[in-house]
């Protein structure tokens, strides 16, 4: 499996996860039942870390969306949002800006235009902050 289908993979599952808010291991029981979602130990690592930060990723999200409260960003934006946050913090072989990429991909196939927007300057703006505070700390 490419990044790409794991990434892919996990953000259907963290999506699916907000809708049902069922227990993820049964979540990963009816993927594998229904073979539509791949389900390996890399996605799972992507989709278990995603779940056990998810406050914190909120808080994050609260603190950059500047036009829309947490309860008001769409399911399928916070996942792609969380799953995004989460990689560029804890996953030290996913580049803060591949992590921004690929959220933004993931969007593309799965969002509105305006979506795809408000997700970039979520990310761009953690980014930018992320990168003033390494150089100060430099």
């Amino acid at each position: 499996m490419t990044r790409r289908e794991i990434r892919d993979s996990a953000f259907k599952l963290v999506f699916e996860q907000l809708l049902r808010d069922d227990d993820i291991e049964e979540l990963y029981d009816i993927a594998e039942e229904i073979d539509e979602i791949t389900v390996n130990d890399e996605v799972k690592k992507l989709v278990d870390g995603t779940l056990l930060h998810k406050d914190e990723l909120d808080e994050i999200i609260s603190g950059y969306s500047k036009s829309r409260s947490l309860s008001r960003i769409s399911k399928i934006n916070l996942a792609i949002l969380r799953i995004a946050l989460y990689e560029s913090i804890y996953d030290d072989n996913t580049p803060v800006n591949a992590a921004i990429s690929e959220a933004i991909k993931l969007s593309m196939v799965y969002t509105y235009q305006e979506d795809t927007s408000f997700i970039n300057g979520v990310l761009g703006a953690f980014s930018r902050d992320r990168n003033k505070g390494e150089s100060a700390n430099a």
